[in-house]
């Protein structure tokens, strides 16, 4: 866990979005997948189709939105929401969503004095049933040195400005432990039902490089 408070101008390989804004060479890591994913097929062990299949369930089915859904819980109901925090791998099992990527999870909480960060600087280790795919700046170089260095940069080309007083805290993914950010509530949202809350929350806001959108954003 670090705090750090430093301003620097880095190039940085996405754009707020989460979209790349020009092709980029495949990483290392990348072209090792395609080969192993090539051979696989070639030796009939799995086939394209098969393969696909798992890539379009944590893309639609085990997405940001199953940790959406975690959140807005938490939003509407206090006495979940401290089981949340005291024990995140029990109370997001309630809610139906585990797995192996996700078998000791640790959810930290945003609050008006301390702001949240998840990063892995080993790998790219990452919370899949509550956030489904990572997204590829997560896995970066960049990203992985950035968000510990300076924090406040990296929220800063995400757009994310936050007061000097807010203490930035990153936590570091391992593949024994990740983590999910509980981000703050939007103001305005009183009477909303937790469908309604879950389509406010954000991939990026539960990974700390975003917040929640605003009531009529959505």
């Amino acid at each position: 866990m670090h705090d750090h408070d430093h301003h620097h101008d880095h190039d940085h390989d996405h754009d707020h979005d989460g979209h790349h804004r020009n092709p980029r060479p495949a990483s290392a890591e990348e072209l090792r997948a395609r080969a192993l994913e090539a051979l696989l097929v070639e030796k009939g062990i799995v086939t394209s189709d098969a393969i696909d299949a798992v890539i379009d369930r944590y893309v639609n089915d085990v997405g940001p939105q199953n940790g959406a859904k975690v959140v807005a819980r938490a939003w509407t109901d206090p006495a979940y929401r401290e089981r949340l925090l005291a024990d995140g791998t029990a109370a997001i099992g309630e809610l139906g969503f585990a797995g192996d990527e996700g078998d000791t999870m640790v959810v930290v909480e945003n609050t008006p004095q301390v702001h949240n960060v998840i990063v892995c600087t080993l790998c790219s280790c990452y919370p899949w049933p509550v956030l489904g795919l990572p997204p590829t700046w997560y896995k970066s170089a960049p990203y992985r040195a950035r968000a510990v260095a300076e924090p406040r940069a990296v929220l800063a080309d995400f757009g994310v400005e936050l007061p000097d007083d807010v203490e930035v805290r990153v936590w570091d993914s391992t593949a024994e432990v990740r983590y999910l950010v509980l981000p703050m509530r939007p103001a305005g949202t009183d009477g909303r039902s937790e469908e309604e809350l879950a389509a406010l929350v954000t991939r990026d806001s539960m990974i700390g490089t975003g917040l929640p959108l605003a009531p009529a954003a959505a």
